[in-house]
């Protein structure tokens, strides 16, 4: 039998959408990921964007590093988040909580954590080195016009009020960032309080993420925290220069989070590496890297192909999306590096 012209469209247009509605669609993976408050904002950009590219649903819990390392320590998650590299420590307890499997570190931006101030009468930017923080932070310098800080700021009338430090209340890879910069700067703050996700603070409030910080500064006249670059920017909190290890004072931005990157000229296999107090023209002294936590071995197809295939597109094509958040795109070699170490993944 021939088919005319006019039946044969027909047959198209009933036939073949009855055809298409019966087939099934493909299923979508759900990967469970949590952490780092630092990256949340490209993160949160990235998983939607993805979520049509992968045909995969992300579901992120910004609960902090400390958090992240915890739950992928545990296996709760299907990724982690941490703007602290792992320390030898804490990947041993991760192989020995999960059977030998080693944990992967992927870079996916870079950023930078600034001094974020609410001071009445100052609009200007404010210059700050590297032993006036320490001090701020370790509660010896409790004044706003104390001479370390006017030494910086000539020409700048500051007020004769109490400082108040605001801090990280939970386990932060911001904060690590912050006292790894201090604990470089300062012999008496090494020896004192030291560098880590959590430390006994001197003096100060806390408060609970990078929205938290930022917000407290925002409503208490006087004070001065430590909040990723994007915080502030999106806060519209007053943010100062930091002295870097070249004597400038340099604000945070793409370009000197950048310098601080290519001030680094061996990157370890691992990833584990630390951008603070980088010498070099144009660098910002308080940078860092932030990763993702990824198990070497993950025994669910669907969730490794998905997991694999975001790794590939966040450190490609989802580069593109960082610089108007104010995060830095990570340098070409890092990337060739972490592409070959995303095969070690099974």
């Amino acid at each position: 039998m021939t088919l005319t012209p006019a039946f044969r469209n027909v047959l198209k247009a009933t036939i073949l959408p009855f055809l298409a509605a019966a087939l099934p669609l493909a299923a979508q993976t759900s990967l469970t990921g949590a952490g780092a408050t630092f990256p949340a904002p490209i993160y949160t950009k990235w998983f939607a964007e993805y979520q049509s590219v992968g045909n995969v649903q992300i579901n992120y819990q910004a609960n902090g590093s400390g958090g992240g390392i915890k739950a992928i320590t545990d296996g709760t998650v299907d990724f982690g988040a941490s703007d602290m590299p792992l320390t030898d420590e804490q990947i041993k307890t991760f192989k020995e909580r999960n059977g030998g499997t080693n944990i992967l570190l992927f870079p996916t931006v870079l950023g930078a954590a600034v001094p974020s101030y609410n001071v009445p009468g100052v609009t200007g930017d404010l210059k700050f080195t590297g032993k006036a923080l320490a001090g701020i932070f370790l509660g010896s310098i409790k004044k706003w016009n104390d001479p370390e800080i006017a030494k910086a700021n000539p020409g700048v009338k500051l007020p004769d009020d109490n400082i108040v430090v605001v801090h990280r209340s939970d386990g932060s890879g911001t904060t690590f960032c912050w006292t790894d910069y201090l604990s470089k700067v300062s012999p008496e703050w090494s020896s004192k309080v030291g560098k880590n996700t959590s430390v006994n603070w001197p003096a100060g409030l806390g408060a609970k993420g990078n929205d938290g910080v930022a917000g407290l500064i925002k409503q208490q006249k006087g004070s001065i925290g430590y909040v990723e670059l994007i915080y502030a920017v999106k806060n519209h909190l007053a943010y100062g220069s930091v002295q870097n290890k070249s004597g400038q004072f340099v604000k945070a931005d793409l370009k000197s989070v950048t310098a601080a990157a290519a001030a680094v000229k061996t990157i370890p296999a691992d990833f584990r590496v630390s951008i603070t107090d980088q010498p070099g023209s144009g660098v910002y002294p308080i940078s860092t890297y932030t990763w993702l936590l990824v198990p070497a071995k993950i025994s669910d197809a669907a969730k490794r192909q998905a997991l694999t295939g975001f790794l590939k597109w966040a450190i490609t094509k989802g580069q593109d999306l960082v610089e108007p958040l104010d995060y830095a795109r990570l340098p070409q070699a890092v990337v060739a590096k972490e592409e070959k170490q995303i095969a070690l993944i099974h």
